[in-house]
Protein backbone atom coordinates (compact mmCIF):
# COMPACT_ATOMS: atom_id res chain seq x y z
CA UNK A 1 0.00 0.00 0.00
CA UNK A 2 1.29 3.45 -0.97
CA UNK A 3 1.30 5.47 2.37
CA UNK A 4 3.11 8.68 1.34
CA UNK A 5 -0.08 10.82 0.74
CA UNK A 6 -2.16 9.70 3.54
CA UNK A 7 -2.79 11.66 6.28
CA UNK A 8 -1.64 11.82 9.90
CA UNK A 9 -4.73 10.54 11.03
CA UNK A 10 -4.86 7.67 8.84
CA UNK A 11 -1.47 6.97 9.82
CA UNK A 12 -1.81 6.67 13.43
CA UNK A 13 -4.52 4.45 13.56
CA UNK A 14 -3.07 2.11 10.91
CA UNK A 15 0.19 2.04 13.42
CA UNK A 16 -2.46 1.24 15.86
CA UNK A 17 -3.97 -1.52 14.37
CA UNK A 18 -1.09 -2.40 13.57
CA UNK A 19 -0.91 -2.42 9.76
CA UNK A 20 1.96 -0.99 9.16
CA UNK A 21 5.59 -0.09 11.13
CA UNK A 22 7.16 3.47 11.79
CA UNK A 23 10.18 1.43 9.88
CA UNK A 24 7.94 0.94 7.03
CA UNK A 25 7.11 4.32 6.69
CA UNK A 26 10.24 5.84 7.15
CA UNK A 27 11.40 3.67 4.70
CA UNK A 28 8.92 4.06 1.96
CA UNK A 29 9.07 8.13 2.65
CA UNK A 30 12.89 8.39 2.68
CA UNK A 31 12.94 6.06 -0.36
CA UNK A 32 10.14 8.86 -2.24
CA UNK A 33 12.21 11.98 -1.02
CA UNK A 34 15.29 9.85 -2.70
CA UNK A 35 13.46 9.34 -6.01
CA UNK A 36 11.73 12.70 -6.37
CA UNK A 37 13.58 15.47 -4.27
CA UNK A 38 15.71 16.31 -7.11
CA UNK A 39 13.47 17.90 -9.01
CA UNK A 40 11.65 20.06 -6.03
CA UNK A 41 14.63 20.72 -3.44
CA UNK A 42 12.55 20.58 -0.53
CA UNK A 43 14.34 18.91 1.72
CA UNK A 44 17.42 20.66 2.50
CA UNK A 45 19.05 19.14 5.45
CA UNK A 46 18.18 14.90 5.31
CA UNK A 47 18.90 13.22 8.62
CA UNK A 48 17.66 9.83 7.45
CA UNK A 49 20.11 7.68 9.49
CA UNK A 50 18.46 9.45 12.96
CA UNK A 51 14.97 9.16 11.66
CA UNK A 52 15.66 5.50 11.09
CA UNK A 53 16.77 5.16 14.34
CA UNK A 54 14.06 6.99 15.46
CA UNK A 55 11.16 4.76 13.88
CA UNK A 56 12.73 1.94 15.67
CA UNK A 57 12.37 3.47 18.56
CA UNK A 58 8.75 3.82 18.02
CA UNK A 59 8.16 0.48 16.65
CA UNK A 60 9.32 -1.04 20.05
CA UNK A 61 7.60 1.45 22.19
CA UNK A 62 4.30 0.97 20.70
CA UNK A 63 4.89 -2.96 21.57
CA UNK A 64 5.53 -2.08 24.93
CA UNK A 65 2.02 -0.41 24.91
CA UNK A 66 2.94 2.97 24.42
CA UNK A 67 0.93 5.32 22.57
CA UNK A 68 1.64 9.02 21.99
CA UNK A 69 -0.23 11.82 19.60
CA UNK A 70 2.23 11.60 16.82
CA UNK A 71 4.15 7.96 17.73
CA UNK A 72 5.85 6.74 14.47
CA UNK A 73 4.44 9.30 12.02
CA UNK A 74 6.95 10.81 9.66
CA UNK A 75 7.77 14.80 9.48
CA UNK A 76 9.59 17.87 8.53
CA UNK A 77 10.89 20.70 10.12
CA UNK A 78 11.49 23.99 8.59
CA UNK A 79 15.32 24.49 8.22
CA UNK A 80 15.20 27.68 10.84
CA UNK A 81 14.01 25.10 13.93
CA UNK A 82 17.15 24.25 15.72
CA UNK A 83 17.66 20.29 15.97
CA UNK A 84 20.29 18.93 17.55
CA UNK A 85 23.44 17.82 15.76
CA UNK A 86 21.79 19.49 12.40
CA UNK A 87 22.99 23.09 10.83
CA UNK A 88 20.60 25.87 11.44
CA UNK A 89 21.75 29.08 8.63
CA UNK A 90 18.86 30.35 8.18
CA UNK A 91 20.03 30.48 4.37
CA UNK A 92 22.77 32.99 5.44
CA UNK A 93 26.00 31.45 4.14
CA UNK A 94 27.67 33.20 7.30
CA UNK A 95 26.19 30.90 9.13
CA UNK A 96 26.51 27.36 7.11
CA UNK A 97 28.23 25.72 9.83
CA UNK A 98 26.06 26.67 12.92
CA UNK A 99 25.53 23.42 14.41
CA UNK A 100 23.42 23.89 17.72
CA UNK A 101 23.45 21.48 20.30
CA UNK A 102 19.82 21.28 21.82
CA UNK A 103 16.34 21.05 20.08
CA UNK A 104 13.84 24.17 19.62
CA UNK A 105 10.76 24.00 22.05
CA UNK A 106 9.03 22.49 19.41
CA UNK A 107 11.45 20.02 17.69
CA UNK A 108 11.75 18.82 21.44
CA UNK A 109 7.25 18.40 21.72
CA UNK A 110 7.40 16.94 18.02
CA UNK A 111 9.72 13.98 19.85
CA UNK A 112 8.04 13.77 22.75
CA UNK A 113 4.86 13.24 20.92
CA UNK A 114 6.69 10.23 18.85
CA UNK A 115 7.05 11.84 15.50
CA UNK A 116 9.76 11.13 13.63
CA UNK A 117 11.85 13.71 11.78
CA UNK A 118 13.35 12.99 8.30
CA UNK A 119 15.14 15.95 7.88
CA UNK A 120 14.69 20.06 7.67
CA UNK A 121 13.46 21.78 4.89
CA UNK A 122 14.45 24.56 2.90
CA UNK A 123 14.25 29.04 3.47
CA UNK A 124 14.96 31.87 2.07
CA UNK A 125 17.79 34.11 2.85
CA UNK A 126 17.23 35.05 6.63
CA UNK A 127 13.09 34.26 6.34
CA UNK A 128 12.64 37.24 4.62
CA UNK A 129 11.35 36.52 1.23
CA UNK A 130 7.71 35.17 -0.42
CA UNK A 131 10.08 32.78 -1.85
CA UNK A 132 12.41 30.12 -0.62
CA UNK A 133 15.84 30.35 -2.00
CA UNK A 134 19.17 30.89 -0.55
CA UNK A 135 23.44 30.63 -1.59
CA UNK A 136 23.56 27.29 0.66
CA UNK A 137 20.77 24.79 -0.62
CA UNK A 138 19.58 26.29 -3.84
CA UNK A 139 16.22 27.00 -5.21
CA UNK A 140 13.00 24.98 -3.98
CA UNK A 141 10.13 24.19 -6.49
CA UNK A 142 6.47 24.17 -6.64
CA UNK A 143 5.59 20.49 -7.12
CA UNK A 144 2.48 21.84 -9.74
CA UNK A 145 5.09 23.78 -11.87
CA UNK A 146 8.80 23.93 -11.23
CA UNK A 147 8.97 26.70 -12.80
CA UNK A 148 7.34 28.77 -9.88
CA UNK A 149 7.79 29.79 -6.53
CA UNK A 150 6.30 27.46 -3.33
CA UNK A 151 6.18 30.64 -1.34
CA UNK A 152 8.28 31.32 1.33
CA UNK A 153 9.57 31.27 4.14
CA UNK A 154 8.07 28.00 4.76
CA UNK A 155 7.65 27.27 1.36
CA UNK A 156 10.52 23.57 1.73
CA UNK A 157 7.45 22.71 3.81
CA UNK A 158 4.84 23.21 1.79
CA UNK A 159 6.43 21.55 -0.99
CA UNK A 160 7.30 18.51 1.20
CA UNK A 161 3.83 18.08 1.93
CA UNK A 162 2.20 18.86 -1.70
CA UNK A 163 5.04 16.31 -2.54
CA UNK A 164 4.66 13.34 -0.14
CA UNK A 165 7.79 14.03 2.02
CA UNK A 166 5.89 13.19 5.48
CA UNK A 167 2.77 13.88 6.71
CA UNK A 168 3.39 17.02 8.65
CA UNK A 169 5.18 19.72 9.10
CA UNK A 170 6.09 22.72 11.32
CA UNK A 171 6.69 26.13 9.75
CA UNK A 172 6.78 29.60 11.14
CA UNK A 173 4.78 32.99 9.98
CA UNK A 174 5.95 36.57 10.60
CA UNK A 175 4.11 37.81 6.95
CA UNK A 176 2.07 35.07 5.82
CA UNK A 177 5.28 32.48 6.24
CA UNK A 178 2.61 29.52 6.23
CA UNK A 179 -0.34 30.91 4.89
CA UNK A 180 1.22 31.46 1.60
CA UNK A 181 3.18 28.56 0.63
CA UNK A 182 0.02 26.60 1.66
CA UNK A 183 -2.13 28.42 -0.39
CA UNK A 184 0.23 28.03 -3.74
CA UNK A 185 1.55 24.57 -2.71
CA UNK A 186 -2.59 23.24 -2.52
CA UNK A 187 -2.12 22.14 1.55
CA UNK A 188 -3.34 23.26 5.05
CA UNK A 189 -1.55 25.78 7.96
CA UNK A 190 -2.51 27.60 10.43
CA UNK A 191 -1.06 30.58 11.65
CA UNK A 192 -1.77 30.50 15.77
CA UNK A 193 -2.69 33.15 18.07
CA UNK A 194 0.17 35.42 18.72
CA UNK A 195 1.90 33.87 21.56
CA UNK A 196 0.17 30.47 21.92
CA UNK A 197 3.05 28.33 20.83
CA UNK A 198 6.56 28.67 22.21
CA UNK A 199 8.91 29.67 19.71
CA UNK A 200 12.38 29.58 21.63
CA UNK A 201 15.06 27.55 19.36
CA UNK A 202 13.52 29.16 15.94
CA UNK A 203 16.04 31.47 16.67
CA UNK A 204 18.30 33.71 13.86
CA UNK A 205 21.74 31.84 14.76
CA UNK A 206 23.50 35.19 15.10
CA UNK A 207 21.43 35.74 18.43
CA UNK A 208 21.24 34.11 21.59
CA UNK A 209 18.06 31.00 22.44
CA UNK A 210 16.09 32.88 24.49
CA UNK A 211 12.21 32.30 25.38
CA UNK A 212 11.37 35.98 23.94
CA UNK A 213 7.86 37.15 23.54
CA UNK A 214 7.50 37.82 19.08
CA UNK A 215 5.97 40.86 18.31
CA UNK A 216 4.14 39.77 15.63
CA UNK A 217 5.92 36.17 14.36
CA UNK A 218 4.31 32.75 15.35
CA UNK A 219 5.18 28.95 14.91
CA UNK A 220 2.48 26.81 13.23
CA UNK A 221 1.76 23.31 12.00
CA UNK A 222 1.28 22.62 8.32
CA UNK A 223 -0.52 19.25 7.14
CA UNK A 224 -2.24 18.17 4.21
CA UNK A 225 -5.79 18.02 6.09
CA UNK A 226 -7.22 20.23 8.03
CA UNK A 227 -8.02 18.21 10.98
CA UNK A 228 -4.24 16.95 11.08
CA UNK A 229 -3.27 21.21 11.70
CA UNK A 230 -5.60 20.74 14.90
CA UNK A 231 -3.43 17.16 16.06
CA UNK A 232 -0.13 18.84 15.49
CA UNK A 233 -1.25 22.43 16.77
CA UNK A 234 -2.55 20.44 20.28
CA UNK A 235 1.31 19.00 20.13
CA UNK A 236 2.73 22.76 19.70
CA UNK A 237 -0.04 24.54 21.92
CA UNK A 238 1.36 26.07 25.28
CA UNK A 239 3.76 28.71 26.48
CA UNK A 240 7.70 28.16 27.29
CA UNK A 241 8.57 25.68 29.99
CA UNK A 242 11.19 28.39 30.74
CA UNK A 243 8.65 31.19 31.35
CA UNK A 244 5.74 29.04 32.33
CA UNK A 245 7.33 26.03 34.52
CA UNK A 246 6.59 22.43 32.71
CA UNK A 247 3.44 21.35 34.44
CA UNK A 248 1.52 24.40 32.46
CA UNK A 249 -1.13 23.49 30.18
CA UNK A 250 -2.87 25.71 27.85
CA UNK A 251 -6.41 25.39 27.40
CA UNK A 252 -8.48 26.12 24.25
CA UNK A 253 -11.97 27.22 23.94
CA UNK A 254 -13.88 24.73 21.78
CA UNK A 255 -15.13 25.82 18.41
CA UNK A 256 -18.20 28.15 18.51
CA UNK A 257 -20.20 25.49 16.46
CA UNK A 258 -20.15 22.17 14.47
CA UNK A 259 -22.01 22.48 11.51
CA UNK A 260 -21.44 24.75 8.60
CA UNK A 261 -24.76 25.95 8.89
CA UNK A 262 -24.56 27.75 11.98
CA UNK A 263 -21.14 29.62 11.59
CA UNK A 264 -21.39 33.74 10.42
CA UNK A 265 -19.17 34.54 8.27
CA UNK A 266 -17.74 37.69 6.68
CA UNK A 267 -16.12 37.41 3.35
CA UNK A 268 -14.08 39.56 2.07
CA UNK A 269 -12.15 39.90 -1.75
CA UNK A 270 -11.26 43.16 -2.21
CA UNK A 271 -8.59 45.19 -0.89
CA UNK A 272 -8.27 49.03 -1.27
CA UNK A 273 -4.20 48.73 -1.82
CA UNK A 274 -3.88 45.92 -4.21
CA UNK A 275 -6.84 44.49 -6.60
CA UNK A 276 -7.55 40.33 -6.17
CA UNK A 277 -6.62 38.68 -9.02
CA UNK A 278 -9.05 36.56 -10.99
CA UNK A 279 -8.00 33.30 -9.50
CA UNK A 280 -7.92 33.81 -5.88
CA UNK A 281 -11.41 35.42 -6.41
CA UNK A 282 -12.68 32.55 -7.86
CA UNK A 283 -11.63 30.40 -4.76
CA UNK A 284 -13.14 33.32 -2.11
CA UNK A 285 -16.57 32.94 -4.09
CA UNK A 286 -16.03 29.07 -4.10
CA UNK A 287 -16.08 28.94 -0.23
CA UNK A 288 -18.49 31.65 0.15
CA UNK A 289 -20.65 29.91 -2.17
CA UNK A 290 -20.32 26.68 0.16
CA UNK A 291 -21.13 28.28 3.17
CA UNK A 292 -24.23 30.18 1.78
CA UNK A 293 -25.76 26.84 0.25
CA UNK A 294 -24.89 25.06 3.94
CA UNK A 295 -27.15 28.15 5.87
CA UNK A 296 -24.48 29.91 6.93
CA UNK A 297 -24.76 33.69 7.15
CA UNK A 298 -22.52 34.78 4.72
CA UNK A 299 -22.05 39.07 4.55
CA UNK A 300 -19.71 40.65 2.39
CA UNK A 301 -19.50 44.24 4.70
CA UNK A 302 -19.68 44.92 7.84
CA UNK A 303 -19.52 48.63 9.36
CA UNK A 304 -17.27 46.46 11.82
CA UNK A 305 -14.31 45.87 10.16
CA UNK A 306 -11.07 48.00 11.20
CA UNK A 307 -9.98 49.99 8.33
CA UNK A 308 -8.01 48.02 5.61
CA UNK A 309 -5.49 50.47 4.82
CA UNK A 310 -4.73 51.85 7.92
CA UNK A 311 -4.16 48.09 8.69
CA UNK A 312 -1.90 47.36 6.26
CA UNK A 313 -0.12 50.54 7.15
CA UNK A 314 -0.03 49.67 10.72
CA UNK A 315 1.53 46.16 9.29
CA UNK A 316 4.16 47.44 6.96
CA UNK A 317 5.27 49.54 10.01
CA UNK A 318 5.89 47.01 12.61
CA UNK A 319 7.13 44.50 10.22
CA UNK A 320 9.69 46.68 8.46
CA UNK A 321 11.11 48.55 11.79
CA UNK A 322 10.93 44.84 13.18
CA UNK A 323 12.65 43.21 10.58
CA UNK A 324 15.29 45.62 9.97
CA UNK A 325 16.11 45.63 13.94
CA UNK A 326 17.46 42.17 13.58
CA UNK A 327 18.69 42.08 9.94
CA UNK A 328 20.03 45.79 9.85
CA UNK A 329 20.35 47.65 6.10
CA UNK A 330 22.32 50.95 4.49
CA UNK A 331 19.74 53.86 5.36
CA UNK A 332 18.23 54.77 2.31
CA UNK A 333 16.63 58.35 1.39
CA UNK A 334 13.23 58.92 2.78
CA UNK A 335 10.25 59.29 1.09
CA UNK A 336 8.46 62.55 0.62
CA UNK A 337 5.88 63.84 3.16
CA UNK A 338 2.83 63.38 0.92
CA UNK A 339 3.81 60.17 -0.63
CA UNK A 340 1.44 57.47 1.17
CA UNK A 341 2.20 54.14 -0.69
CA UNK A 342 2.95 51.15 0.97
CA UNK A 343 6.61 51.59 -0.06
CA UNK A 344 7.08 54.95 1.12
CA UNK A 345 5.48 52.94 4.51
CA UNK A 346 8.36 50.44 4.63
CA UNK A 347 11.28 52.93 3.48
CA UNK A 348 10.14 55.27 6.74
CA UNK A 349 9.71 51.90 8.49
CA UNK A 350 13.44 51.51 7.98
CA UNK A 351 14.70 54.31 10.07
CA UNK A 352 11.24 54.19 12.61
CA UNK A 353 12.36 55.24 16.50
CA UNK A 354 11.14 53.99 19.34
CA UNK A 355 8.17 56.44 19.90
CA UNK A 356 7.25 55.41 16.50
CA UNK A 357 6.80 51.65 17.32
CA UNK A 358 4.69 52.62 20.78
CA UNK A 359 2.42 55.14 18.20
CA UNK A 360 1.66 52.29 16.04
CA UNK A 361 1.58 49.81 19.03
CA UNK A 362 -0.87 51.93 20.25
CA UNK A 363 -2.97 52.29 16.72
CA UNK A 364 -2.58 48.43 16.89
CA UNK A 365 -4.41 47.75 20.05
CA UNK A 366 -7.19 49.97 18.73
CA UNK A 367 -7.58 47.89 16.20
CA UNK A 368 -7.22 44.27 18.27
CA UNK A 369 -10.33 46.05 19.85
CA UNK A 370 -11.92 46.62 16.83
CA UNK A 371 -11.59 42.67 15.85
CA UNK A 372 -13.19 42.00 19.21
CA UNK A 373 -15.87 43.85 18.53
CA UNK A 374 -16.46 42.13 14.84
CA UNK A 375 -16.12 39.05 16.39
CA UNK A 376 -18.79 39.84 18.49
CA UNK A 377 -20.85 39.28 15.54
CA UNK A 378 -19.30 36.91 12.94
CA UNK A 379 -17.43 33.63 14.14
CA UNK A 380 -14.83 33.98 11.18
CA UNK A 381 -13.55 35.89 8.13
CA UNK A 382 -12.51 34.39 4.78
CA UNK A 383 -10.14 36.18 2.50
CA UNK A 384 -7.40 36.22 -0.01
CA UNK A 385 -4.00 35.11 1.33
CA UNK A 386 -1.81 37.09 -1.55
CA UNK A 387 -4.00 38.29 -4.68
CA UNK A 388 -2.44 35.36 -7.16
CA UNK A 389 -1.33 31.73 -6.80
CA UNK A 390 2.54 31.08 -7.09
CA UNK A 391 4.00 33.28 -9.24
CA UNK A 392 7.44 32.03 -11.44
CA UNK A 393 11.10 32.38 -9.37
CA UNK A 394 12.16 36.08 -9.43
CA UNK A 395 16.02 35.95 -8.38
CA UNK A 396 16.35 39.91 -8.52
CA UNK A 397 18.95 40.85 -6.13
CA UNK A 398 16.79 43.86 -4.65
CA UNK A 399 13.49 42.70 -3.40
CA UNK A 400 12.33 46.01 -3.79
CA UNK A 401 12.84 46.35 -7.37
CA UNK A 402 10.48 43.29 -7.68
CA UNK A 403 7.02 43.28 -9.34
CA UNK A 404 3.82 41.09 -8.83
CA UNK A 405 1.84 40.55 -11.83
CA UNK A 406 -2.18 40.51 -11.00
CA UNK A 407 -3.87 39.69 -14.33
CA UNK A 408 -1.36 41.45 -16.12
CA UNK A 409 -1.03 45.02 -14.00
CA UNK A 410 2.06 45.03 -11.82
CA UNK A 411 2.49 46.00 -8.33
CA UNK A 412 5.20 46.39 -5.51
CA UNK A 413 6.83 42.59 -4.66
CA UNK A 414 6.06 43.66 -0.97
CA UNK A 415 2.07 44.70 -1.45
CA UNK A 416 1.16 41.29 -1.64
CA UNK A 417 1.69 41.21 1.88
CA UNK A 418 -1.33 43.16 3.10
CA UNK A 419 -3.77 40.19 3.03
CA UNK A 420 -1.45 38.19 5.48
CA UNK A 421 -1.11 41.21 7.35
CA UNK A 422 -4.59 41.56 8.12
CA UNK A 423 -4.30 38.50 10.94
CA UNK A 424 -0.91 39.20 11.66
CA UNK A 425 -0.77 42.85 12.88
CA UNK A 426 -3.16 42.65 15.15
CA UNK A 427 -2.12 38.52 16.40
CA UNK A 428 -5.33 36.49 15.01
CA UNK A 429 -5.55 32.73 14.23
CA UNK A 430 -6.00 32.34 10.29
CA UNK A 431 -6.11 29.00 8.88
CA UNK A 432 -5.21 28.49 5.08
CA UNK A 433 -7.37 26.12 3.70
CA UNK A 434 -7.50 24.95 -0.33
CA UNK A 435 -9.82 26.44 -2.18
CA UNK A 436 -9.35 25.35 -5.86
CA UNK A 437 -6.85 25.75 -8.74
CA UNK A 438 -6.58 28.50 -10.81
CA UNK A 439 -7.11 28.24 -15.00
CA UNK A 440 -3.58 27.25 -15.46
CA UNK A 441 -3.93 24.65 -13.09
CA UNK A 442 -2.38 25.99 -10.07
CA UNK A 443 -3.49 25.40 -6.13
CA UNK A 444 -5.44 28.67 -4.92
CA UNK A 445 -6.02 29.16 -0.93
CA UNK A 446 -7.98 31.14 1.07
CA UNK A 447 -7.62 32.35 4.96
CA UNK A 448 -10.46 31.51 7.62
CA UNK A 449 -9.35 34.37 10.21
CA UNK A 450 -10.85 33.74 13.67
CA UNK A 451 -11.35 35.46 17.45
CA UNK A 452 -7.87 35.72 19.35
CA UNK A 453 -7.39 32.47 21.29
CA UNK A 454 -10.13 30.83 19.45
CA UNK A 455 -7.84 28.97 17.13
CA UNK A 456 -10.56 25.85 17.17
CA UNK A 457 -13.16 28.03 15.47
CA UNK A 458 -11.38 28.58 11.89
CA UNK A 459 -9.72 25.27 12.46
CA UNK A 460 -13.55 23.55 13.00
CA UNK A 461 -14.78 25.58 9.37
CA UNK A 462 -11.81 24.43 8.13
CA UNK A 463 -12.70 20.97 8.43
CA UNK A 464 -16.78 21.17 7.40
CA UNK A 465 -15.56 23.05 4.22
CA UNK A 466 -13.05 20.12 3.59
CA UNK A 467 -15.76 17.95 3.62
CA UNK A 468 -18.23 20.38 1.15
CA UNK A 469 -15.91 21.32 -1.20
CA UNK A 470 -13.00 19.04 -1.21
CA UNK A 471 -9.06 19.56 0.01
CA UNK A 472 -5.60 18.62 -0.94
CA UNK A 473 -4.73 16.94 -4.23
CA UNK A 474 -2.02 15.60 -4.82
CA UNK A 475 0.56 17.13 -8.08
CA UNK A 476 0.19 15.41 -11.31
Amino acid sequence: MEWNFRTAGELAAALRAGEVTSVDLTDEAIARIEREDKAINAICVPDFDRARAAAREADRARARGEDRPLLGIPVTVKESYDVAGLPTSWGMPQHRDHVPAEDAVQVSRLKDAGAVVLGKTNVPLGLQDIQSFNEIHGTTANPWDPDRTPGGSSGGSAAALAAGFGALSIGSDLAGSLRTPAHFCGVYAHKPTLGLAATRGMTPPSEPVLPVDLDLAVVGPMARTARDLTLLLDVMAGPDPLTHGKAYKVTLPPARHDRLGDFRVLVLEDHPLIPTGSAVRAGVHRVAAALAGSGARVERHSPLLPDLTEAATLYMRLLISGSVARFPIESLEQPSADDESLGAVRLRAMASSHHDWLEANHRRELHRHGWRRLFAEFDAVVCPITPTPAFPHDHHPNPMERRIDVDGVAYPYFDQLVWAGLATMPGLPATAVPAGRSPEGLPVGVQLIGPMFEDRTPLRLAELLEEEIGGFRAPR
